[in-house]
């Protein structure tokens, strides 16, 4: 799905999923507060981790082309990445 994407379509996905991540990233930087990464960080790492888990669902063979299953499998990915990273980064202050 994101390798047919024209430029155009795939910057605006970009933009769109980076204004939604940094809202995530500052309401979750008030939750977790410093066992997390900061509202840039946080979008960072949601952003990584949502065109991440598309394109390594993509390789796995499952053909993203309805969107809702598409955004369902970014934002588990988005979810699963930034809460192992703050899992880890919590257990190694604890160290």
């Amino acid at each position: 799905m994101v390798w047919n994407l024209d430029t155009s379509w795939l910057m605006l996905a970009v933009a769109l999923v980076s204004v939604i991540a940094f809202m995530f990233g500052s309401a979750l930087h008030a939750l977790i507060g410093e066992d997390g990464f900061g509202p840039f960080g946080n979008m960072l790492i949601i952003d990584a981790g949502f065109f991440g888990a598309i394109v390594a669902a993509n390789m796995r063979g499952l053909a993203l082309t309805d969107l809702t299953l598409a955004v369902g499998v970014g934002m588990a990915g988005s979810f699963a990445a930034l809460a192992g990273l703050a899992l880890l980064k919590a257990g190694l202050q604890r160290i």
